[in-house]
């Protein structure tokens, strides 16, 4: 065969060219901005709220490790989704994957949660650098209540936000979710045991593993479609 494609989904040079300056940010700054964070909570009477973890962070871009975001990708152009759903924005890196990934397969969507503005607009001018704003809509706010109104039920999930927050936000989305959803949560290690006694108990309607990408991802498939599916 002769001729020459179009650079698809990782290789297209804006996606990368947009990941790798994430990941440099994240490289530069992520560990100073975590170490201010912990010193300004440690002496608080009560752990940080989701708000003002979000707020403590706010300069960090922590970004999914490659090799999740790869998944991801891998995930998207094999399961061909129609709907996206993320909880944890930050700057943008997963919704990069996956919207590449919509692009590459022709059509989609990948709505993102993000709870702190400022890294909400951050992630909508990636995804514009990277040519992909068409296949992405980020929701400012709290996850619980901008991820009751989607547009359809979401074949794919990704968990990567404040970890106390997997389950209720899960619990949010599974009248939602069908048989053969995907839920991918990062961050393994950081996982509260209630959330993995969820996914991992037989009768709650998940089948779920540890896999080892990045630092530990939780991959789970929706056995049984939510009650508005029924």
């Amino acid at each position: 065969m002769t001729g020459t494609t179009a650079a698809l989904g990782l290789d297209d040079e804006r996606v990368r060219a947009v990941l790798d300056e994430i990941a440099r940010t994240a490289a530069r700054d992520d560990q100073d901005v975590m170490r201010r964070a912990y010193a300004t909570a440690a002496d608080w009477p009560q752990p940080p709220t989701a708000q003002q973890a979000a707020d403590l962070c706010a300069q960090a871009a922590l970004p999914v490790h490659p090799e999740v975001g790869t998944f991801l990708y891998q995930l998207v152009r094999g399961r061909r989704p129609v709907l996206v759903v993320e909880f944890g924005t930050s700057f943008g890196a997963s919704t990069l994957y996956a919207a590449a990934a919509l692009r590459d397969n022709g059509g989609g969507l990948v709505i993102g949660s993000e709870l702190h503005p400022g890294k909400a607009e951050r992630a909508r001018e990636h995804l514009a650098r990277a040519g992909l704003a068409d296949y992405a809509e980020i929701r400012t706010g709290d996850a619980r209540e901008r991820l009751t109104d989607l547009p359809g039920p979401p074949d794919l999930v990704l968990l990567d936000g404040w970890k106390e927050l997997y389950l209720p936000v899960l619990k949010v989305l599974e009248p939602q979710l069908r048989a053969g959803t995907l839920v991918v949560s990062d961050n393994l290690p950081m996982l509260p045991r209630e959330f993995l006694d969820h996914v991992r108990t037989a009768g709650h309607g998940y089948l779920s593993q540890r896999l080892p990408l990045g630092d530990g991802i939780e991959f789970t498939v929706r056995l049984q479609e939510g009650p508005s599916h029924r």
